[in-house]
């Protein structure tokens, strides 16, 4: 599976997201040989878990399917730039790749804010790719954040 494809995908989880009332973000796991380990989405609302984001849902299951904590060689595809929490899990589970599809001025820990899966005081630096159907990504957002404002 390509990039584009995993993110569609990621889209995808993002919107079920948003009907749970869940920020719309969602993210794909894919192993070396570009196979879906894992996908999901912002599960806050309904898990009533602040760690209940998108990027860590799917980095545990992937963790389980491959039988450890590191699962190296995998990209992950993620529609929303991840924050300080999600970044650090994507360090420590030894991701190689992280593709984002719209960054995060405001929480982005990978070049928004912090850069913390680039950082060399780390063990383990990850490739980034940012841009990938970015502007369906923001569009979602954008969207879910505009009809909350005018619901509430």
């Amino acid at each position: 599976m390509d990039w584009q494809e995993a993110m569609l995908m990621a889209l995808h989880e993002a919107s079920i997201a948003a009907s749970t009332g869940d920020v719309p973000v969602g993210a794909v796991l894919l192993d070396r040989d570009g196979s879906v380990l894992a996908k999901n989405h912002n599960r806050r609302e309904v898990n009533h878990d602040p760690t209940a984001h998108a990027e860590l849902l799917v980095l545990k299951e992937a963790a389980r399917r491959v039988g450890g904590w590191r699962i190296p060689g995998a990209t992950l595809v993620v529609t929303l730039e991840p924050c300080a929490m999600c970044a650090g899990a994507v360090v420590l589970a030894r991701i190689a790749r992280l593709v984002i599809a719209t960054m995060d001025p405001k929480a982005g820990a990978v070049e928004s804010v912090y850069r913390l899966t680039v950082d060399a005081r780390l063990n383990h630096q990850v490739e980034v790719v940012t841009g990938v159907l970015a502007d369906d990504a923001s569009t979602q957002l954008k969207a879910f954040f505009k009809e909350r404002r005018n619901t509430n």
